[in-house]
């Protein structure tokens, strides 16, 4: 059954879609079974890897809104292994239609249940707000991925983040869990970038990744091409990065089910 695993930070502009795009293909790549949920009505994960999202028939919004299965709606990406539930600009009215239906912060958590079992991980991409899009992303998952951009203001809005998980936990998903923090956009030639990755280990102890994405002409190119980096330069120091980043988490999750097992 898949581990879900929202990525959130409701700043724009911090790695988030780059990020969801080419850990889900990584993952994907190391032969596990992954759905890409693109909760952002802007659509921008979809369109990065090749989806037309004014030409769509269906989206997300048929199935957490309208009750259509997923598996309708479902696309498969040139990435084998590596399946699509994509966003449209339907999805932008879905937060105030929302409102007025049952269950309303568990509605992408019903869509889902119906194809867990189908995937080793589903891989969320949040809107950049913490509307109601996002509250579903969260109460749907398992665990979060925060990214944060290593340049000024890197911590501004994670303390809000921070109290919408802890309310979510506390009233809706009580074992929804901190994955960790990955840091983004990354210059080695800039001081800051050195002096924030120490404040954001500060700020998470024990839960930064060691796997730091770095800032990057061929990760900027790869969605206007409608491609993953894996698919655009799979030599690149970013295609190295989430390559990276893909392993950490599966050894992670090795770890976490050999404890288990003891």
């Amino acid at each position: 059954m898949a581990k879900i695993i929202s990525l959130v930070n409701q700043k724009g502009g911090v790695g988030k879609t780059t990020s969801a795009i080419n850990l889900a293909t990584y993952l994907a790549e190391a032969g596990k079974f992954v759905l890409l949920v693109d909760l952002d009505p802007q659509g921008n994960a979809s369109s990065g890897i090749g989806v037309d999202t004014r030409n769509l028939e269906k989206s997300l919004y048929h199935s957490m809104v309208l009750g259509e299965h997923p598996e309708k709606i479902i696309i498969k990406t040139e990435t084998v292994g590596h399946d699509l539930l994509p966003s449209s600009q339907d999805l932008a009215g879905a937060g105030i239609e929302l409102v007025h239906l049952d269950n309303r912060e568990f509605r992408l958590y019903n869509v889902l249940r119906e194809i867990r079992t189908n995937y080793d991980y589903i891989i969320i991409d949040s809107p950049p707000s913490l509307g109601l899009l996002t509250i579903n992303g969260l109460v749907a998952s398992d665990e979060i991925i925060i990214p944060v951009q290593t340049e000024y203001f890197a911590l501004e809005g994670l303390s809000q983040l921070l109290s919408t998980i802890n309310l979510v936990r506390e009233n809706l998903q009580p074992e929804l869990k901190i994955m960790g923090a990955v840091l983004t956009m990354y210059d080695k030639r800039n001081r800051l970038s050195r002096q924030v990755i120490k404040e954001v280990r500060d700020h998470f102890p024990g839960h930064v990744f060691e796997s730091i994405i770095p800032r990057s002409v061929r990760l900027a190119e790869a969605p206007g091409f409608g491609k993953s980096i894996l698919n655009f330069d799979s030599l690149s120091k970013g295609a190295r990065a989430y390559k990276n980043l893909a392993r950490e988490i599966i050894e992670r999750d090795k770890n976490t089910k050999t404890n288990f097992s003891v």
